[in-house]
Parts: C-alpha cells; sequence; structure tokens
C-alpha cells in the first residue's frame, strides 16, 4: 500500500482558495449525487455510562477526591500521549468513543485502529467519528475496520463523490456544494469506559506522535482526564454522533470487497508486516511523569485536580448563517474566560489571526493593564503560509498595543537542548493553549483565527488549577524563551525585528526569519486576493 498525506493539520486553506477559483472551469464535476436519506432515529445510539465494575471505572471512582472535581495530567511528549490512547483502548471492557479531524492511514492510524479492533472483538463497544476532509482514497479501510462486530464508523459532513481522489479532487467534484464542503469538524477526543479520556490537539497521525521522520512533526500538548468532566465529554460526543451532518461510513462508502475480503485486508494492513508498533517509552517525559500504564496498573491516578468545565459547537454551526459568535461557541467561551483575566493571559495558538474581534479584545485588557503574551508559528515554521499572511496584517498593532509576541523557529526548535526527548525532527507548532492570570487555562482545539470562530467546529475545556497553569506555562515557556523569536518594532521607522538569543548574544533579524525571498513576494501578490474569512 502507498500511504501519503498533506503535510497539514487544517484545511489547507491555499488550495480551498485556488479550487474556489477554478470551480467555475469545472462544473461538469458537480452533478453528482446527493448525500443519502438517513433514518436518524433508527441509527441513534447513546454513551455508556461509567460503571465502577469495570477496571478504569474503579480505579476512576477509587482516584477521585471529590464528586465536582475533574482530574488532569499534561502530555506535551507525542509519544507519551500515543501510548496512552493505546493503553485505554486495551484497558477498555464497555465502550471506546473516539472523534478526530484527522485519523490518517500511517502507522500511527493504522496501529490504533488495530487495537480499536481488539477492544471491538472483547466485546467493545466501538464508536469511531472522523471528519470526512482526509479520508479521501481511504474508504476501504475504514470499510474494513467497521466489518468487525462491535465496530460504527460514521464521518462528519461527508463527501458524496469522487470518494477515491484526493482534496483538490472532491472539492473540485463537489463545486455544487461548497458552502457545505468548506466547514469541517476539528474536535478531537478519545473516552475509554466513560471513566477516562485523552483530549487536546493532536489528530491521528505519525506527525503528531514524534514519528515521522520525513517531514517536520508538531509541538503539541493533549491532557489525560477523569472524574467530573467525562460524563459532559460523552454528552459532546453523542451530540456530534446522532447529528444530520454525521452519516454512517457505509452510506456513503462503497466496496465490491466482501466482508470476509475487508476482514482478511484490515488484518494485512494493521498486521506487523505493513504496520510497525511504536517504540517503547523513556521512563519520562519533560514534566518528569512516567507512562500512565504505571498508574493504571497501581490502581491509583496521580493527577492534578480542580474544577473543570467543558464545552463545543453545535455540530450544526457550520450551517448557521451569519459570523456573529454564539453564546454556545467554543470559540465564545475561550473569549468569555480570556476577557475576565486581571493580570496576565499567555496564550498559544498554531494559526494566529485575531480579526477586529480579537484586536478590540486585545486592547481592552492591555487598558486595564493585563499582561499579554502571545506565540505562533514563523513563516519559517508554519504549514500555512497564506494564514501567516493573515497574522502578519495584525503584528505591528498587536505590538503597539503592547502584547509580547513570539514566533516559533523550527531551526531554533532542533537546537534547543532542552527538546531532548522530542526528537531532531520536531518544528511546527500545533498546541493550542491558553493560561489566564496563572490560574485558569484553556487546553483544546480551537485556534485563534476566524475558522475556529465561525465555521469549524471546535471543542475545549477550561480548567481552575493553579498547579495546572503552572505546568502549562513551563511547556509554554520550553519553546518561548529558548526556540521562538521575540518580536518588536523599531522606534525610528517601525520596521519590524526579529531578536533571538544565540551562545548567549542577541541577535536581530530585519526580516523574516527561515523564509525565502520568494516565499515573501508569493504571499504579498496574495494579500489582496485570500479573504480572511478563509483563514
Amino acid at each position: 500500500m502507498t500511504h501519503s498525506r498533506p503535510n497539514t493539520s487544517r484545511p489547507a486553506t491555499a488550495r480551498f482558495i485556488l479550487l474556489g477559483l477554478m470551480a467555475a472551469l469545472f462544473l461538469a464535476l458537480a452533478g453528482c449525487t446527493s448525500l443519502p436519506k438517513v433514518d436518524r432515529e433508527a441509527i441513534a445510539s447513546e454513551a455508556i455510562p461509567m460503571s465502577p465494575t469495570t477496571a478504569l471505572g474503579k480505579i476512576a471512582k477509587d482516584s477521585l477526591p471529590a464528586p465536582d472535581l475533574s482530574g488532569f495530567r499534561l502530555m506535551p511528549l507525542g509519544t507519551f500521549s500515543y501510548d496512552t490512547r493505546l493503553q485505554l483502548a486495551r484497558r477498555a471492557e464497555s465502550s471506546l468513543d473516539v472523534q478526530y479531524y484527522h485519523f490518517e492511514n500511517d502507522a500511527s492510524g493504522r496501529y490504533l485502529l488495530r487495537a480499536l479492533r481488539d477492544a471491538a472483538n472483547r466485546g467493545v463497544r466501538v464508536r469511531l467519528l472522523i471528519d470526512d476532509l482526509y479520508t479521501g482514497g481511504q474508504d476501504k479501510l475504514f470499510l474494513a475496520f467497521a466489518a468487525h462486530p462491535n465496530v460504527q464508523v460514521r464521518l462528519f459532513n461527508p463527501f458524496c463523490c469522487a470518494r477515491d481522489r484526493g482534496q483538490a479532487g472532491r472539492f473540485l467534484a463537489s463545486t455544487g456544494d461548497w458552502s457545505r464542503v468548506n466547514h469541517r469538524m476539528h474536535n478531537k477526543m478519545f473516552i475509554a469506559d466513560g471513566a477516562m479520556a485523552v483530549f487536546g490537539g493532536r489528530n491521528v497521525a505519525n506527525e503528531y506522535f514524534l514519528r515521522n521522520d520525513k517531514a517536520e512533526n508538531f509541538i503539541d500538548v493533549d491532557a489525560f482526564a477523569t472524574g467530573f468532566i467525562i460524563a459532559p465529554m460523552q454528552a459532546l460526543f453523542d451530540r456530534y454522533w446522532n447529528s444530520d451532518p454525521v452519516y454512517p461510513l457505509e452510506s456513503v462508502a462503497k466496496t465490491d470487497l466482501s466482508r470476509e475480503q475487508l476482514l482478511a485486508q484490515f488484518e494485512e494492513w494493521t498486521g506487523p508486516a505493513n504496520t510497525m508498533p511504536p517504540e517503547a517509552l523513556p521512563p519520562n517525559d519533560i514534566l518528569g511523569y512516567g507512562p500512565i500504564a504505571d498508574d493504571l496498573e497501581g490502581g491509583r491516578l496521580g493527577l492534578i485536580w480542580g474544577s473543570a468545565y467543558v464545552f463545543a459547537d453545535y455540530p450544526d454551526k457550520p450551517f448557521e448563517s451569519g459570523d456573529e459568535l454564539l453564546e454556545t461557541s467554543a470559540t465564545y467561551n475561550a473569549v468569555e474566560a480570556i476577557r475576565k483575566a486581571k493580570k496576565e493571559v499567555v496564550a498559544t495558538s498554531p494559526y494566529l489571526v485575531p480579526g477586529m474581534r480579537g484586536m478590540a479584545l486585545l486592547q481592552a485588557l492591555r487598558s486595564r493593564g493585563v499582561k499579554v503574551t502571545l506565540m505562533t508559528n514563523s513563516l519559517g515554521s508554519t504549514d500555512e503560509p497564506v494564514v501567516h499572511l493573515g497574522y502578519s496584517a495584525y503584528r505591528e498593532d498587536m505590538l503597539r498595543l503592547g502584547v509580547d509576541l513570539y514566533e516559533l523557529s523550527s531551526v531554533r526548535v532542533k537546537k534547543n537542548k532542552r527538546n531532548y526527548l522530542f526528537g531532531a525532527s520536531l518544528g511546527r507548532l500545533h498546541a493550542k493553549l491558553v493560561v489566564i492570570d496563572r490560574q485558569t487555562s484553556f487546553i483544546g482545539s480551537m485556534n485563534l483565527d476566524p475558522r475556529s470562530a465561525t465555521t469549524n467546529t471546535e471543542f475545549g475545556a477550561v480548567i481552575d488549577s493553579p498547579e495546572l497553569a503552572k505546568e502549562l506555562i513551563r511547556i509554554i515557556d520550553i519553546d518561548r524563551l529558548q526556540s521562538a523569536y521575540r518580536l518588536r518594532l523599531i522606534p525610528e521607522t517601525g520596521r519590524l525585528q526579529w531578536l533571538s538569543i544565540e551562545d548567549d548574544e542577541e541577535v536581530v533579524h530585519d526580516t523574516e526569519p527561515e523564509s525565502s525571498g520568494w516565499l515573501r513576494l508569493k504571499l504579498w501578490l496574495l494579500t489582496h486576493f485570500v479573504p480572511e474569512s478563509l483563514l
């Protein structure tokens, strides 16, 4: 099998725009069939509540200090985050509810699918919900997975046509349906037995778990969780699972293979000949935590406890008119938490396009004396240069407001000795984190950009815990202080400069570091052709 994917973690904005401009030339491709009708009541299902009779349920119950608290362990190291999902899949006894924007057909994706299949063979009900953007040409793999007993697979907002093609072919074939297929489900969560979960910024693909040795891996953060917030997370999963934009895989994906052939193919594709297992974990991660398996085998979880709540956009958010932030939206909830800051806001977002609404929020914070520190990707490290174009339009204004602005450097990340556990191929920021007054933290899937605010669906958690906030700041500072450029404006000219410390000496760059003149020219030429709402 040949396994390839575009090197991006969000809808490829530049390609989307070009496809939109080309659409008029390919109207003939738009005449495909529409999505099928589905009897929603007949296929509805609900999450299975936690039971203390399961091993995970018993550990969760025994570890909980109070009914209204939630426990967390941050996972900045992709290898530990991936292993945690595997450990939960291997120990689940009743249910696994898995929701992802991108679930790639690579070693990480197939190995996790096999672990989910093994759970299903033990009698565990497995529900897998995937956004359909990155499934092009992969229907047979997921149909083979769904052919197993106790497994259900559903797609969010599926493409009806050209399913064996990549993104470009499927978007061209959906010319008449552009307003629908442009909207995607960006949520990520993994819930086991209604007792424990993993959520955060990571999708399921090699580059999120430090397994991509051919391209740069992502810097990201997930959280392991248990306690009070798990039941609300289950309810949010059910809301999507039973929603109108979600379709059973079999209703849109077809194959000539029999069930027996699909099962045999799944065994071959996910077996050791085609899917290598992950390497053994190091003794601990950069926060000093060992593998979660140690806690699970010991029967007690060592976590940070605090009060927390979770939220997600309604599944039909993409189909609502207007761009006002709804009180039910993930962005609204995150912004309201930030608005309450009294002293400090520290945030990371791989795609940072504040827009007029975001600039008004920053101005309000700074007028009250709130210190604001933001970190995003530099032009040299971003996987979406066109989105960087939208961000760069606001850089000078943010600096004039007194915002401390940092841009991650792929080159500097590789030189950072404190990142020894991350591997030499690390280099792109993907974490979506906010720390407010060193007390309250946001962890989720939401970027600080227009697409997250008004187009994609998102998920997030707000956690009240000084101890957790301290650990998040520590994670952010590893890159902010040692692997990023600090931006400033030259007072006399208003020009931008990028500052870094090399061998204990300050180095000043007067142009975008780690970027070619051709790339900067290309982005400048696109300035007037890229609507900010698509970024």
